[in-house]
């Protein structure tokens, strides 16, 4: 019997893969103002965000312009678009990217972001992320992103988890709740870049 699946509620999210080089040379611009005093307390955007993390700074404007993030994230973003309802996106404009640097028990509790469009990708991953204080739990949400739209309903969950590797990227409507939570057992650091970016207007689609 042949069936069709139709989704007509909820937002949708987009997967992708940062190319290596971008991945590379955020680590590296990341490194210079971990070590440069000057520049980590221009950048300090910690205050206005959310998370419970180590460090987060701004990226600047010269060195997104230098890997071409803007270029890069509106790309994927028309696609997006066009793909969800067939327009054509004709702006699209960063309000700000940031880097978040978390490690062991730090956490980013559950909000939401400014904007149309916001992002997660990311660039270093702990090798481990610890284990739960109960052995047989299933589930294992250490260092996970978590992505909240509703309450549980028939066949439909409510909300998505993503799993950290290195290179991957996560696109979704600003109002989206999501969650970043805390993981132990390691010293290595979990850095992520995130973004928030206005379009042409909001589309019901997304």
């Amino acid at each position: 019997m042949k069936i069709e699946v139709i989704k007509p509620f909820g937002p949708t999210i987009v997967k992708l893969k940062i190319p290596n080089e971008i991945v590379n040379e955020m680590n590296n611009y990341t490194d210079d103002i971990i070590n440069n005093e000057k520049k980590s307390k221009e950048l300090n955007e910690g205050p206005r965000l959310a998370g419970n993390v180590s460090q987060e700074f701004l990226l600047d404007t010269d060195f997104m312009k230098k890997i071409d993030w803007a270029n890069f994230l509106g790309k994927i973003c028309a696609r997006w678009i066009k793909n969800e309802n067939g327009r054509d996106l004709k702006n699209f404009k960063i309000i700000k990217s940031w880097i978040v640097r978390q490690f062991k028990n730090e956490y980013n509790p559950l909000h939401y972001h400014s904007g149309h469009i916001s992002g997660v990708g990311y660039l270093k991953v702990p090798n481990i992320l610890g284990s739960t204080i109960q052995k047989d739990k299933k589930k294992n949400m250490n260092g996970k992103l978590e992505l909240v739209e509703c309450t549980p309903k028939l066949l439909c969950s409510g909300n998505y988890i993503a799993t950290p590797e290195v290179g991957d990227m996560y696109l979704f409507p600003n109002y989206l709740l999501h969650t970043v939570y805390p993981f132990t057992d390691t010293e290595e650091e979990r850095r992520s870049v995130s973004f928030n970016a206005i379009i042409d207007e909001p589309t019901a689609s997304l």
